[in-house]
């Protein structure tokens, strides 16, 4: 049997990304020492930065390309870190959440090389990063299982390796396998059109199940739905993963064939997600009128309604196209049209929010 052979990785980025996280302990700043809030605003700045510039080097793009990569980078690092922040405050801990999402745009732009507009660069991004996800979570137990065997041998001789582990071995690790992952990708791209369909034919009837599980428990106890914010992230990670599958399900789909039952399915998790998104906006919309607006009921709020909107333009088109009054190529085209949106909103977030709430 041929076994193809795996380009060489580059390890230079690797090595890079792990050493930029011990950066700034040359400045006195610990990761384990109290200054667990500026690594958790810069930790997109230790790979992403090195990840752009691989595939800019990778396209061979060119010189002015580079430079506004530079210079959505610095921007980004100004706002992350000019800002006086409140100690453990509202807009600190937006701001940490919505700059990878902003930042991951672009990524977007180094890695399609000047094809976000033609050639179905943006579908390919989509396919990258749904495979990159993958490939990380897989390094991440394999790292997982590396970080017990390494507190079990060095406890076995009575050494505390705790340390080591907090401060080296888990972000050195993280932030270097995110090259590596993207490396895997990279070099094994032919098998993307196998693993695309496995995923979310496995995972597209499990979610559905979930949800309309969900939906009939509730209506059934009539419970209400929980505003904490701590289950809004929870569901809004929920409803962008289901976005993510019926993205994955599109690049993995011929858009030629015609309907079948697993395009019913997924507008049934659509549907679904839909009418979770819908009680969760009325959670919110229900808080807020209570108690007054606050930076996290607002994020919550806005990035409900974009969900809202996404769901609703794919229930619609998916409904068209399952009835044969449009073209599947139709609800692909909504899909990556849309991505920069969520790009958008976590830089208003990461920008105006801070100061329209007094930094707290």
């Amino acid at each position: 049997m041929h076994k193809p052979n795996l380009p060489p990785i580059s390890i230079h980025p690797v090595i890079a990304a792990a050493l930029a996280v011990k950066v700034p302990a040359l400045f006195g700043l610990q990761i384990d020492g109290g200054d667990d809030a500026f690594y958790a605003r810069n930790a997109s700045f230790f790979v992403l930065p090195l990840l752009a510039g691989y595939f800019a080097w990778k396209r061979q793009l060119g010189v002015v390309t580079w430079v506004r990569l530079a210079l959505a980078f610095a921007a980004a690092a100004v706002f992350a870190n000019v800002f006086p922040f409140a100690t453990r405050g509202d807009t600190q801990q937006l701001a940490i959440l919505h700059l990878p999402i902003a930042l991951w745009l672009v990524i977007g732009l180094a890695y399609v090389g000047g094809r976000w507009f033609t050639g179905g660069g943006r579908m390919d991004f989509v396919r990258f990063s749904g495979e990159l996800a993958v490939y990380y979570v897989l390094i991440a137990l394999g790292g997982g299982l590396l970080t017990a065997f390494t507190l079990m041998m060095f406890k076995a001789i009575d050494m505390n390796a705790g340390r080591f582990v907090a401060g080296w071995l888990l972000p050195c690790g993280a932030a270097s396998a995110v090259i590596v992952g993207s490396w895997l990708v990279e070099a094994k791209q032919s098998v993307i059109e196998n693993m695309a369909p496995v995923l979310t034919r496995l995972f597209t009837p499990l979610f559905t199940v979930v949800l309309l599980g969900f939906l009939a428990t509730m209506a059934w106890t009539g419970s209400q739905f929980d505003v904490q914010r701590e289950a809004l992230i929870a569901f809004d990670l929920l409803l962008a993963l289901i976005v993510g599958l019926v993205l994955y399900a599109a690049s993995a789909r011929d858009p030629t064939l015609p309907p079948g039952f697993f395009d019913g399915l997924q507008l049934l998790l659509v549907a679904s997600a839909l009418v979770v998104d819908g009680v969760a906006l009325a959670a919110i919309a229900t808080r807020i009128s209570e108690f007054g607006f606050t930076p996290n009921r607002i994020a919550a709020l806005g990035e409900n309604l974009i969900l809202l909107v996404n769901l609703a333009g794919t229930a619609w088109l998916y409904l068209h196209f399952l009835r044969g009054r449009g073209a599947f190529a139709a609800l692909e085209r909504w899909q990556i049209a849309y991505l920069p949106v969520y790009s958008v909103w976590a830089v208003f977030v990461l920008v105006a929010f801070p100061p329209a709430f007094g930094f707290r």
